[in-house]
Protein backbone atom coordinates (compact mmCIF):
# COMPACT_ATOMS: atom_id res chain seq x y z
CA UNK A 1 0.00 0.00 0.00
CA UNK A 2 1.72 3.60 -0.89
CA UNK A 3 0.88 6.66 0.96
CA UNK A 4 -1.30 9.65 -0.40
CA UNK A 5 1.25 11.13 -2.72
CA UNK A 6 2.42 14.87 -1.50
CA UNK A 7 0.20 17.64 -1.91
CA UNK A 8 3.01 20.40 -1.78
CA UNK A 9 6.44 21.33 -3.87
CA UNK A 10 8.95 20.19 -1.58
CA UNK A 11 11.38 22.89 -3.15
CA UNK A 12 9.27 25.98 -2.67
CA UNK A 13 8.51 24.82 0.97
CA UNK A 14 12.10 24.29 1.10
CA UNK A 15 12.32 27.78 0.54
CA UNK A 16 9.87 29.18 2.77
CA UNK A 17 12.02 27.23 5.72
CA UNK A 18 15.52 28.48 4.70
CA UNK A 19 13.95 32.08 5.06
CA UNK A 20 13.19 31.55 8.17
CA UNK A 21 16.51 29.99 9.81
CA UNK A 22 17.87 32.93 7.56
CA UNK A 23 15.81 35.76 9.85
CA UNK A 24 16.51 33.39 13.20
CA UNK A 25 19.60 31.20 12.95
CA UNK A 26 19.58 27.36 13.85
CA UNK A 27 18.59 27.81 17.44
CA UNK A 28 16.31 30.06 17.26
CA UNK A 29 13.50 28.90 15.00
CA UNK A 30 11.24 26.68 16.29
CA UNK A 31 9.76 23.83 14.71
CA UNK A 32 6.57 25.48 15.22
CA UNK A 33 7.80 28.51 13.24
CA UNK A 34 9.10 26.21 10.56
CA UNK A 35 5.79 24.54 10.01
CA UNK A 36 4.03 27.75 9.88
CA UNK A 37 6.18 29.61 7.05
CA UNK A 38 6.34 26.02 4.99
CA UNK A 39 2.55 25.71 5.71
CA UNK A 40 2.95 22.02 6.75
CA UNK A 41 2.63 19.99 9.94
CA UNK A 42 5.03 18.52 11.68
CA UNK A 43 4.77 15.19 10.27
CA UNK A 44 5.03 16.43 6.72
CA UNK A 45 7.66 18.00 7.49
CA UNK A 46 9.23 15.15 8.88
CA UNK A 47 8.47 12.79 6.25
CA UNK A 48 9.88 14.81 3.49
CA UNK A 49 12.94 17.00 5.11
CA UNK A 50 13.75 14.73 8.32
CA UNK A 51 14.37 16.45 11.57
CA UNK A 52 15.25 20.03 12.49
CA UNK A 53 18.63 19.14 11.58
CA UNK A 54 18.15 17.41 8.42
CA UNK A 55 16.40 20.22 6.98
CA UNK A 56 19.06 22.88 8.37
CA UNK A 57 21.30 21.41 6.15
CA UNK A 58 19.16 20.88 3.17
CA UNK A 59 19.06 25.15 3.61
CA UNK A 60 22.44 25.45 3.53
CA UNK A 61 22.64 23.63 0.24
CA UNK A 62 19.58 25.33 -0.98
CA UNK A 63 21.11 28.45 0.11
CA UNK A 64 24.45 27.50 -1.91
CA UNK A 65 22.55 26.88 -4.93
CA UNK A 66 19.94 30.02 -5.17
CA UNK A 67 21.06 33.12 -3.07
CA UNK A 68 24.78 32.33 -2.49
CA UNK A 69 25.35 30.98 -5.95
CA UNK A 70 27.43 33.73 -6.40
CA UNK A 71 30.25 32.01 -4.34
CA UNK A 72 30.73 29.24 -6.99
CA UNK A 73 30.09 31.64 -9.85
CA UNK A 74 33.26 33.51 -8.62
CA UNK A 75 35.31 30.36 -8.54
CA UNK A 76 34.51 30.47 -12.67
CA UNK A 77 35.43 33.64 -13.17
CA UNK A 78 38.51 34.40 -15.70
CA UNK A 79 41.14 35.76 -13.07
CA UNK A 80 41.81 35.72 -9.81
CA UNK A 81 40.80 39.52 -9.74
CA UNK A 82 37.45 38.72 -11.31
CA UNK A 83 37.06 35.84 -8.60
CA UNK A 84 37.64 38.56 -5.93
CA UNK A 85 35.20 41.43 -7.19
CA UNK A 86 32.87 39.33 -7.91
CA UNK A 87 33.14 37.11 -4.69
CA UNK A 88 32.91 40.81 -2.61
CA UNK A 89 29.98 42.18 -4.69
CA UNK A 90 28.33 38.85 -5.13
CA UNK A 91 28.31 38.77 -1.21
CA UNK A 92 26.91 42.19 -0.36
CA UNK A 93 24.07 41.92 -3.04
CA UNK A 94 23.46 38.69 -0.28
CA UNK A 95 23.78 39.55 2.78
CA UNK A 96 21.62 43.09 2.34
CA UNK A 97 18.75 41.04 1.43
CA UNK A 98 15.48 41.66 3.16
CA UNK A 99 15.36 37.68 4.04
CA UNK A 100 19.03 38.15 6.04
CA UNK A 101 20.64 40.56 6.77
CA UNK A 102 23.64 38.54 7.30
CA UNK A 103 24.99 35.06 5.73
CA UNK A 104 22.98 32.09 6.82
CA UNK A 105 26.17 30.11 6.67
CA UNK A 106 27.89 32.33 8.97
CA UNK A 107 24.60 33.62 11.52
CA UNK A 108 22.59 30.18 10.91
CA UNK A 109 24.67 28.38 13.43
CA UNK A 110 27.00 30.21 14.65
CA UNK A 111 25.63 30.86 18.10
CA UNK A 112 24.23 27.61 18.92
CA UNK A 113 24.63 25.60 22.43
CA UNK A 114 26.20 22.38 22.77
CA UNK A 115 22.92 20.48 22.32
CA UNK A 116 23.55 21.74 18.08
CA UNK A 117 27.25 20.68 18.32
CA UNK A 118 26.34 18.80 15.13
CA UNK A 119 24.43 21.72 13.26
CA UNK A 120 27.85 24.07 14.37
CA UNK A 121 30.73 21.24 12.28
CA UNK A 122 28.88 20.96 9.60
CA UNK A 123 28.60 24.58 9.12
CA UNK A 124 32.03 25.04 10.11
CA UNK A 125 33.36 22.14 7.55
CA UNK A 126 31.03 23.95 4.73
CA UNK A 127 32.89 26.73 5.59
CA UNK A 128 36.65 25.05 5.67
CA UNK A 129 35.60 23.49 2.00
CA UNK A 130 34.81 26.59 0.63
CA UNK A 131 38.04 28.51 2.15
CA UNK A 132 39.80 25.69 0.21
CA UNK A 133 38.31 25.99 -3.04
CA UNK A 134 38.81 29.46 -3.18
CA UNK A 135 42.46 28.84 -1.96
CA UNK A 136 42.68 25.92 -4.88
CA UNK A 137 41.52 28.92 -7.36
CA UNK A 138 44.07 31.24 -6.34
CA UNK A 139 46.99 28.35 -6.32
CA UNK A 140 45.65 28.16 -9.94
CA UNK A 141 46.30 31.95 -10.56
CA UNK A 142 49.48 31.69 -9.00
CA UNK A 143 50.74 28.93 -11.30
CA UNK A 144 49.81 30.24 -14.31
CA UNK A 145 50.89 33.88 -13.93
CA UNK A 146 47.89 35.29 -13.20
CA UNK A 147 49.50 36.66 -9.66
CA UNK A 148 52.42 38.48 -8.65
CA UNK A 149 55.41 35.90 -7.80
CA UNK A 150 55.64 35.69 -3.90
CA UNK A 151 51.60 36.15 -3.71
CA UNK A 152 50.69 33.73 -1.17
CA UNK A 153 47.66 31.64 -2.20
CA UNK A 154 46.79 30.61 0.90
CA UNK A 155 47.03 33.65 3.10
CA UNK A 156 44.76 35.71 -0.01
CA UNK A 157 42.09 32.91 0.34
CA UNK A 158 42.24 33.46 4.32
CA UNK A 159 41.58 37.33 3.58
CA UNK A 160 39.13 37.07 0.83
CA UNK A 161 37.50 34.66 3.49
CA UNK A 162 37.59 37.06 6.65
CA UNK A 163 36.45 39.54 4.70
CA UNK A 164 33.24 38.00 3.15
CA UNK A 165 32.19 36.95 6.79
CA UNK A 166 33.05 40.14 7.89
CA UNK A 167 30.66 41.87 5.39
CA UNK A 168 27.99 39.65 6.78
CA UNK A 169 28.64 40.59 10.08
CA UNK A 170 28.23 44.41 9.40
CA UNK A 171 25.29 43.85 6.87
CA UNK A 172 23.58 42.17 10.34
CA UNK A 173 24.20 44.80 12.39
CA UNK A 174 22.52 46.93 10.20
CA UNK A 175 25.62 48.58 7.95
CA UNK A 176 24.08 49.56 4.59
CA UNK A 177 25.31 48.01 1.23
CA UNK A 178 27.24 51.18 -0.20
CA UNK A 179 28.86 51.19 2.78
CA UNK A 180 29.80 47.20 2.86
CA UNK A 181 30.68 48.00 -1.15
CA UNK A 182 32.99 50.78 -0.42
CA UNK A 183 34.64 48.08 1.75
CA UNK A 184 34.71 45.46 -0.93
CA UNK A 185 35.80 48.20 -3.32
CA UNK A 186 39.07 49.34 -1.18
CA UNK A 187 40.24 45.45 -0.92
CA UNK A 188 40.23 45.45 -4.66
CA UNK A 189 42.25 48.19 -5.11
CA UNK A 190 45.08 46.78 -2.31
CA UNK A 191 44.80 43.36 -4.89
CA UNK A 192 48.06 42.07 -5.75
CA UNK A 193 49.32 43.65 -9.02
Amino acid sequence: MTGRPRAFDLDERLECAMRVFWRHGYEGTALSDLTAAMGINRPSLYAAYGNKEALFGLCLDHYHRGPARHVHEALAAPTARAVAERLLRGTVEVVTRPEGPGCLLVHGALATGPGSAAVRADATARRARSRARLRQRLEQAADTGDLPPGTDPAALADYLSTLTYGLAVQAADGTPAPHLLRTAEYALRVWPA
